[in-house]
């Protein structure tokens, strides 16, 4: 399933902020709801801050600049990325992740009968 953000990409500061502020609400809860995630400038702007030349950082620049991506493949990118993150990039590419699977778990609701 494709996945694709609208929007400009967020700075780095706005990236920083709003991350620590999903992440600090969703530590708070024990069942955090799927739709408790970053914004769609935020996640743009966590595939800017961590595209590169390397495959997966190519995934990540397509779906940054506003591409439609697939969405397993972005999940895999963030997730092999991760392995290469700062501590604060590491908890970005988490939300990205997160925000991957709010999208295609809402797509999966419209889709289904009665959703």
């Amino acid at each position: 399933m494709d996945v694709t953000a609208r929007g400009v990409p967020a700075t780095e500061a706005q990236v920083r902020s709003e991350v620590t502020h999903v992440l600090d609400r969703r530590a708070a809860l024990q069942h955090p709801p799927y739709s408790l995630t970053v914004s769609d400038a935020v996640a743009l702007g966590i595939g800017r801050l961590h595209s590169s030349r390397s495959l997966t950082g190519e995934v990540l620049a397509r779906f940054a600049a506003g591409g439609s991506v697939d969405g397993d493949r972005l999940i895999e990118a963030a997730r092999f990325e991760q392995g290469y993150a700062s501590p604060e990039g590491f908890a970005a590419l988490r939300c990205l992740v997160l925000w991957v699977h709010h999208r295609m778990h809402r797509a999966e609701r419209h889709r289904s009968p009665g959703g």
